[in-house]
């Protein structure tokens, strides 16, 4: 009796699973909502490799040697003339040289601006100026703003 009971036990188990499994499969294949950064609602910022994306959240400025990218980015406007973030970039100190530096954070305020139209698809707007200001702290030697024209 001892072993029927435990067979029961076992098959009502995994019938129970197997009777679960269809909610769990298709709740594991439903993908949760994210922004669409890649669909163009304004200008884009246009990436190293000219992609263009709408408030990234992250983005490198240094395309040659990724000694210096935006992180924790966080987008307050996007606009069709100009967007504005917070973030922290993240610089290598390249001391004593720059494979063997460290990289330190800087919190910032970033600024998009002057739109162009053309690019990578017809008619697609993307920013070609970028303004970092440093809010708290900067890299030795660099000016409190810094700006940089964009790739696209």
């Amino acid at each position: 009796m001892r072993g029927h009971a435990m067979r029961a036990a076992v098959t009502l188990g995994a019938a129970a699973a197997l009777a679960a499994a269809p909610l769990t499969a298709a709740s594991a294949t439903t993908p949760s909502p994210e922004p669409d950064r890649h669909r163009a609602s304004g200008p884009v910022l246009a990436d190293c490799q000219g992609r263009g994306e709408v408030r990234p959240g992250a983005y490198l400025l240094a395309c040659g040697d990724g000694n210096s990218r935006l992180d924790a980015l966080h987008w307050s406007r996007w606009g069709s003339d100009a967007a504005v973030g917070r973030g922290v970039n993240v610089v290598n100190d390249c001391v004593p040289y720059c494979a063997a530096g460290t990289f330190r954070s800087y919190p910032v305020t970033v600024r998009l601006a002057a739109p162009v139209t053309g690019g990578n698809g017809p008619g697609e707007r993307h920013f070609t100026r970028i303004s970092v200001t440093y809010t708290d702290g900067r890299p030795d030697g660099a000016p409190r703003v810094v700006s940089y024209p964009l790739p696209g």
